[in-house]
């Protein structure tokens, strides 16, 4: 995390943050007084036309009624005003927590403030739970500055599968854009909180890929000749020259070709209005990418990605919206004989119809690149907020991930210790011993995290990093299940089996094994400890291992070059244990159990 600087001067990202904020709050302050101050005119002006109302109606004022226009007037544009001044004040106010949340990422408070992506959780995922992705606190909700449900589930989708080189490093490309682009990243963010809730991807991506078939341009065009038809006759019937017989003639072919498709033109006026509602959200969202321009290869297919046939998504949309609002014409009683004389209800849903089959099967790419666009910008608002993190470089190759100053993106600067990790052709393994709370399990999470950060397109928490494609396996938290009736050693396996069944894909296996069979005895747990890293290490994984069992660092020594053992240490100082979390070769001498059993007050 970004703290305030170690010389007592905070950092820029915090002073940019803080500067931001004291001028959103200043601006919502004013909205907020400027909304009273019209309210209260707002009510002076309506007072002042009851009174000239009852003064009028009860002879008390002789003028002209028509003076009552005026305050009717000025009442309905302090109306639009106080209309106009609120949705200001609200929007500055979301500003306000957009950068109150900066702040508490800073300050490593965010935890509960934003999405914690519990709807992604996965028990199965080989790594997901092992490495905090999701819940409070976890890494997704430190990234994640996706509004709408379509951008978090992209965000969520980058974590938990690890992307081609290619690609991986399109997204660098485009998050590097991002990062300096504040404004922009600020914008899509309200727009977002005002999406959010009334955006249901799904369900529109599902009515606009389940349109009907286009209406055939014939039957549109005869419907509008009809149309015209019948209009010319009204507007050309003279006096002495009736044209009542072919006038109804014309209205009587209409109404028939009308009920042939009657229950298509009810089906469409009954799917369209919320799906429309709805574009109109997202409209919003697109007019956001619409308005830049972009170098990078990414934004650039993403924008590219949201037009139709050379028309902007927005401006496709806005037409579906007019075709929508045309239709509420049809309510109103004057207009509705004339309606159905020109067959309007039935040409506007053959329009509708029409916008559906063209524009429809784009939905899906439409809501996607917005998706995507929140993605990035989530990756890019953490690349500015953590200036000193890298971004890694994506080397083909061999199998290696060589880290200098690797620490964990969730623990504040005044707490990362930060170690160099080196994995490739030797060693292959890391064995780790160490006394407890030492630092172990939080170096194979700092390496886990990297790994998935630097596959997603992120910037990682290293001074350097250099990976080639890796495909993730953890076993760092596995529980029993009293539900299914298995034990933490079954559990354990089973997670160490589907870890074995990862080094049959194309990818090289990066494996990350917490306290390895430490659920069973000590004979049978070096035995199949050696067993399972012995497999991993000739099927080509890389790997760390952590251990309290001394015995097991003989397995590294069994191993040759292709292992190495590590270790954390402690020391007691004035009857406290104290921690430096720093990596050294070798075993560790000594372990701290018993020590820490005499701090809590057990006598051993």
């Amino acid at each position: 995390m970004s703290e305030p600087a170690a010389n007592g001067r905070q950092s820029p990202v915090r002073a940019g943050y803080e500067s931001r904020l004291a001028a959103r709050r200043a601006d919502a302050t004013e909205a907020r007084r400027r909304a009273a101050r019209i309210s209260h005119a707002r009510l002076a002006v309506f007072a002042l036309g009851v009174v000239l109302a009852a003064g009028i109606a009860f002879g008390a004022v002789r003028i002209d009624p028509r003076w009552l226009l005026a305050p009717g007037f000025v009442f309905i544009a302090l109306v639009v005003a106080h209309d106009r001044v609120l949705r200001r004040a609200e929007t500055r106010e979301h500003s306000v927590r957009y950068f109150e949340d900066g702040i508490a990422r800073l300050d490593a408070r965010f935890a509960g403030r934003g999405a914690s992506g519990e709807r992604f959780r996965d028990p199965e995922h080989p790594y997901a739970d092992d490495l905090d992705l999701f819940g409070a606190g976890g890494l997704f909700e430190l990234l994640c500055r996706a509004r709408t449900a379509a951008g978090e589930a992209m965000l969520a989708t980058w974590l938990l599968a690890p992307a081609p080189s290619d690609e991986a490093r399109g997204r660098q490309a485009a998050v590097l854009e991002l990062r300096p682009a504040q404004d922009l990243r600020e914008s899509l963010a309200l727009v977002g909180d005002a999406v959010a809730t009334g955006l249901h991807a799904e369900s529109l991506q599902r009515w606009g890929e389940s349109a009907p078939p286009p209406p055939a341009p014939a039957l549109r065009a005869t419907f509008a000749a009809l149309s015209l038809i019948s209009a010319g006759l009204v507007v050309a019937r003279l006096p002495g020259a009736p044209l009542l017989i072919p006038w109804f003639a014309v209205l009587a072919l209409g109404g028939l070709l009308a009920a042939t498709i009657r229950g298509r033109v009810r089906r469409t006026l009954a799917e369209t209005e919320a799906p429309a509602r709805e574009l109109a959200l997202l409209a919003r969202l697109l007019a956001v990418l619409e308005g830049q321009r972009f170098a990078a290869p990414r934004l650039v297919a993403l924008r590219q990605a949201i037009a139709t046939r050379g028309v902007p998504a927005s401006r496709e949309i806005a037409r579906l919206r007019r075709l929508v609002d045309l239709l509420d014409a049809r309510r109103n009683q004057l207009f509705a004989p004339i309606g159905a004389a020109l067959l309007f209800t039935t040409q506007v849903a053959l329009a509708i119809d029409a916008w559906r089959a063209r524009c429809g099967p784009s939905l899906r790419a439409w809501i996607d690149a917005t998706a995507e666009l929140e993605a990035l910008a989530s990756l890019a608002t953490h690349a500015h907020e953590h200036p000193d993190h890298v971004f890694p470089e994506l080397a083909d190759g061999p199998p290696r991930f060589e880290a200098d100053g690797l620490g964990h993106p969730l623990l504040p600067d005044s707490r990362c210790v930060r170690n160099d990790v080196r994995l490739g052709d030797a060693p292959r393994l890391l064995l780790v011993s160490g006394s407890n709370m030492s630092g172990k399990s939080t170096l194979l999470r700092s390496v886990g995290v990297a790994a998935v950060l630097a596959q997603a397109g992120a910037p990682v928490c290293a001074r350097r990093l250099v990976l080639s494609p890796l495909a993730v396996g953890a076993s760092l938290r596995v529980f029993d299940s009293l539900k299914d009736g298995h034990s933490h050693f079954y559990n354990e396996i089973r997670r160490l089996r589907s870890i074995l069944e990862l080094t049959r894909g194309s990818r090289a296996v990066l494996f990350l094994l917490d306290e390895i069979l430490h659920g069973t005895n000590s004979h049978d747990r070096r035995i199949g400890a050696e067993a399972v890293v012995r497999s991993l290490v000739k099927r080509g994984a890389l790997g760390l291992v952590t251990t309290h069992d001394l015995a097991l660092a003989q397995i590294a020594d069994d191993l040759g070059a292709r292992a190495a053992n590590v270790h954390f240490e402690d020391q007691v100082v004035g009857g406290a244990i104290q921690f430096d979390y720093r990596m050294r070769p070798g075993v560790v001498t000594r372990s701290n159990a018993l020590d820490l059993m005499r701090a809590i007050g057990l006598e051993v």
